[in-house]
């Protein structure tokens, strides 16, 4: 029998697979589809301090092996989330959840992060820090060691519950703002988020999307999210969540033998509502045929080739 359960911060999931912020809205959509407690946890919809309508349409584009996506962070606010999305939530998730908080400010960060960190249902906090789809905020506290470690500060001092900083591709050094997080307080690093992409309509010779460029994600960037997984293991000490086009429990073992310790899935339950299901149900029997024990045993597995 092999064992598939990992440890986040003293967070123990039954398995590593996490559906990732913004592919799982707050989990009850899925719910009418299987039993989402299989999963290992789910990471809900980045939330901010005010409700947002997101950007102007049409902000979603298909591409070969992925898509783009500029939704801009829609949302109902914090104050909604706590009091109307974690109840309904609770009626059918039972494990802890990855509250993905989002700002415009380091103030918002701290206040939205203040608040999450008192709800019970929170198992941790994934402060995104790098989302591409917005004006003014998101990726740009992400693209700096400086600012990451700004916001990184903040949050630490107003919670207690395990935070994991959510870092941008969109940089030149990963490992540097990797390293700075750690060094402010960090429990953890998730990454990566979505490539900044675009697509131009050949009929009207404008682009596609109506913010112009997107994030593109989806299996075309998971060699990028693989190799940046694997140059996070190597700068810093604490765990990370691995993302960026996983697809099958292949592409879960691939990011935890790069060095992550759960990996998220993003995109692909936009294309198959149940590939989270299907990646859990399909692990254990991979184990088994590359006689893999326990999964914590082959974190970081492939640095030691």
């Amino acid at each position: 029998m092999v064992n598939t359960s990992v440890t986040l911060s003293g967070l123990v999931l039954d398995n590593p697979v996490i559906p990732a912020s913004g592919t799982f809205g707050y989990g009850y959509e899925f719910a009418e589809l299987y039993d989402i407690n299989i999963l290992g946890s789910f990471s809900f919809k980045g939330t901010t301090r005010e409700p947002r309508f997101g950007n102007e349409p049409p902000r979603i584009a298909e591409t070969a092996s992925g898509m783009l996506n500029a939704v801009g962070l829609q949302n109902p606010g914090i104050d909604k989330v706590i009091s109307e999305e974690l109840p309904r939530l609770k009626k059918v998730f039972r494990k802890p959840v990855v509250a993905n908080i989002s700002g415009f400010s380091v103030d918002e960060y701290a206040r939205c992060c203040e608040r999450i960190d008192k709800e019970e249902q929170v198992g941790l906090i994934e402060v995104n820090i790098s989302c591409p789809n917005v004006h003014c905020g998101g990726m740009s506290f992400g693209t700096s060691p400086e600012s990451a470690a700004q916001v990184t500060r903040a949050v630490k001092a107003v919670t207690k519950k395990p935070v994991y900083m959510k870092l941008s591709p969109n940089v030149t050094d990963i490992a540097a703002i990797a390293k700075a997080c750690e060094e402010a307080g960090a429990d953890g690093i998730s990454l990566i988020n979505t490539l900044m992409g675009m697509r131009i309509d050949l009929k009207k010779r404008a682009p596609v999307i109506k913010n112009v460029t997107g994030g593109l994600s989806g299996p075309a960037v998971f060699p990028v999210a693989l190799r940046m997984v694997w140059q996070v293991y190597d700068a810093v000490k604490i765990p990370i969540i691995g993302m960026g086009g996983v697809s099958s429990a292949e592409d879960v073992l691939e990011m935890m033998l790069a060095g992550a310790t759960a990996v998220e899935v993003g995109a692909a339950n936009l294309v198959d509502p149940l590939a989270s299901k299907k990646i859990v149900e399909e692990l254990p029997r991979l184990m088994e045929r590359l006689h893999i024990e326990n999964l914590t045993d082959i974190i970081g597995g492939a640095h030691n080739g």
